[in-house]
This record gives C-alpha cells, structure tokens and sequence, in this order.
C-alpha cells in the first residue's frame, strides 16, 4: 500500500469549516493520496475534487465492486511497440503517480494486471489501442506507458461502444524520450468513464498529452503531470465537444519539480443542447527547486446554444520568484458576430458560417496530433457532432 499523510486541523493554523470537518489544502502537492480505496472518506459531492461532478450518477464506480479482469483490447502493429500484461505488484506500476481521489483509488484496489505498452527505438512510430464494448457493469483497468530513454512514439488509447469504466493510466517517459499519448474517448452516449493520468517525465525529455471527448453521457479524464527532472517539457491538450445532457470534465494538474521546465496547457471545448456541460480546472504548481520555469495555461469555452454551462477555474501556485513566466487564461463566450457576418457577407449561409466558425475555433487542437489519418477522422466526427448527428 501506498500512502501520504492527511493534513491535521494542527498544521498551518487550520480551523474546521463551518460545514463540518473539513480541513483546507493549503497547496496542490499537499493533498491526500493512497491506494487503498478504504482510505479515502466516502464521497459527498462536497469535496474539492467532486463539487462540480454528478456523483449519484456513477456511485458504483466510486465505491461499489468492480471487475478488475483484463480488458478486451485490439491494437495496431508498430515496430518499436511492444504490448504485455503485467501483475498488479510489478515494479513498475506506481512510478508516475498514485491516486488523489477514491474513483481512482478504487480502480487501482480492483484491477488484477496492467496493461504494459512500450514505446523504444528513436524513430517515429504511431500505436492505436482500442477498448470496446466494455459491457454496462462496473469495471477496473489500469495501463502503463512507458517511454524508454531518447525513444519516440505516438499512443491512441481509444474508447468506443458501452463502458462503465473507472481506470488509472500511467506515463513514464525515460531521459530525453518524445512521447505522445492521445486519449481518445468516443463512447456510446449511456457510457461513464472516469480516467486518472498519471505522467512523469525524465530529463530533458518532453511529453504531448491530448484529451478528445466527444462521446459518453459522463467522462471525466483528469490528467497530473509530474516534470520531475531538469529541462522536462509538457504540452497539454484538449478538445471536447458536449451535447445536451451530456457532463464532460478534465481537472488538469501541472507540477513543476525542477530547473528550466517547461509546460503549456490548452483545452478548448464547445457545448450546445440542453443541459451540456463542461467542467475544466487547471492547477499549476511552480515548487521552489523549479528555477527557470516557464509556464502558462488557459481554457477556451465556445457556447452554441442556451441551456449550457461551462465552469473554468485556472489556478497558479508559485514558490520561487525566480522563473521566465507563469501565467493563466480563461474564457467562455458565443459566437464572434464579426466573424459570421464577414462570411455570410460573402455569401455563406448563416448555418455553413457557424460550422466554419467553430470548426476553425477547435482545429487549433486537432492540428497539434501530428497525425494526419487521426487529425482528418477527428475533423469529421466534430462536424457529426455540429451537425447534431
């Protein structure tokens, strides 16, 4: 078992809250985390990590019994990518991360091995990973990826059909590696999927992390990067695009650990339908031995329609004064009218300006994966999802 100690009402002059015993987390790095589900509380929807989800609509997950068995998974073939299970007490399970929150505690109490993809050889090479049709009961997985020093590679983990699935996935990428990870989630609309990412990044190495969301009733994918040695380097990516009824969130966490590190956060989402919603939290924490950092992060919401809400909450911890840059965005807003009326001023009709509009507005993204046969699949299923089909 894996654990850190919860902070007491002692330290830091703490008071508990006049709702009940809560205890405020002075700083990112200072929250609980553990292995063990039974070591976290049960859920309220109170907490910091769950008050902007729909805890009552995945309560299995989070606390009920789950099958840990291996997943059925497909996936393409790449020289230089190798795909195994491993037991649940090999050595290199744990390395990236462990979990903050019980979701994801209980997924790693649950699961029986780990799916293993290694990525080695410098030249560059591109892996798909599908999980489909995971049946409508409570499941557990967990995955590593592992980068091995001064290696390249591309990885699709892609979801389709029917999941009920809460699942850790780790990220290690070796010394001076450039490792792309794509999180692909395009589930069947009664699906939930509840998804913890663990990075660390070794030195001088870098790290492109994408989430896409398009399909699933609930998907929660909160990616933590840990750049842990000097000259790390993180590019944060993503795209979701949330329907009527439909909860997309991502909490993003950015911790930098060590000299002359470098990360840029990007999310960009749009959202129409009634009760579409998207939740994005950034925190970047600079610690005190990250001298040099350079850092900025920001949160772009496109609103289609009325019956939306989008919460962006960007938030910046900075424990040494001496870095290049840290800064932070956030924005939700409809249509630039300015825009619309310069192409319909051209003759496009009203609806094709919309899509161009928005289709524009999300490209930035997609133009980031680098591969082609991906970027165009994307571009067609968003002009799916505007057109309402």
């Amino acid at each position: 078992m894996q654990s850190t100690a919860m902070p007491t009402p002692e330290q830091h002059g703490f008071r508990a809250h006049s709702d009940g015993p809560v205890v405020p987390v002075q700083t990112r790095s200072e929250r609980f985390r553990s292995t063990e589900v039974a070591d976290f509380a049960p859920v309220t929807g109170r907490e910091h990590e769950w008050k902007y989800s729909p805890v009552a609509t995945f309560a299995d997950l989070i606390s009920g019994d789950l099958d840990g068995s291996r997943l059925e998974v497909t996936s393409t073939d790449a020289a230089g990518v190798a795909l195994s299970w491993i037991a649940r007490d090999d050595a290199r399970i744990g390395r990236a991360g462990i979990p903050e929150e019980r979701a994801s505690a209980n997924a790693w109490s649950s699961f029986d091995e780990a799916l293993l993809v290694e990525v080695s050889g410098e030249e560059a090479k591109t892996v798909t990973v599908t999980r489909s049709d995971l049946g409508t009961s409570p499941r557990a997985a967990h995955t590593v990826i592992e980068a091995a020093p001064f290696s390249r590679g591309l990885v699709v983990l892609r979801g389709i059909g029917d999941a009920r699935l809460t699942e850790n996935v780790e990220i290690v990428v070796g010394e001076g590696a450039n490792l792309e990870v794509v999180s692909l989630q395009e589930w069947s609309d009664e699906s939930v999927h509840l998804a913890s990412h663990f990075a660390r990044i070794g030195r001088d190495a870098r790290l492109k992390h994408i989430v896409v969301s398009l399909g699933g009733k609930v998907v929660r994918v909160n990616p933590s990067t840990h750049l842990a040695e000097q000259g790390s380097d993180v590019e944060a990516l993503g795209l979701y695009f949330s329907d009527a009824g439909q909860h997309l969130e991502q909490q993003v966490f950015v911790h930098h650990d060590a000299p002359h590190t470098r990360s840029r956060v990007t999310y960009k989402g749009a959202l129409q339908g009634e009760g579409a919603r998207s939740v994005w939290i950034g925190d970047v924490l600079i610690g005190n031995a990250a001298t040099g950092t350079d850092s900025y992060e920001q949160n772009r919401n496109l609103v289609l329609t009325d019956g939306t809400r989008a919460d962006s909450v960007p938030n910046l911890e900075i424990e040494t004064g001496d870095i290049e840059g840290a800064g932070h965005a956030s924005a939700t807003g409809r249509f630039d009218d300015e825009q619309l009326f310069y192409l319909q001023a051209r003759g496009i009709p009203e609806e094709e300006a919309r899509r161009l509009v928005v289709r524009g507005f999300l490209n930035e993204v997609v133009q980031q994966i680098g591969d082609a046969e991906l970027e165009e699949r994307l571009i067609r299923a968003l002009e799916a999802e505007l057109q309402g089909s």
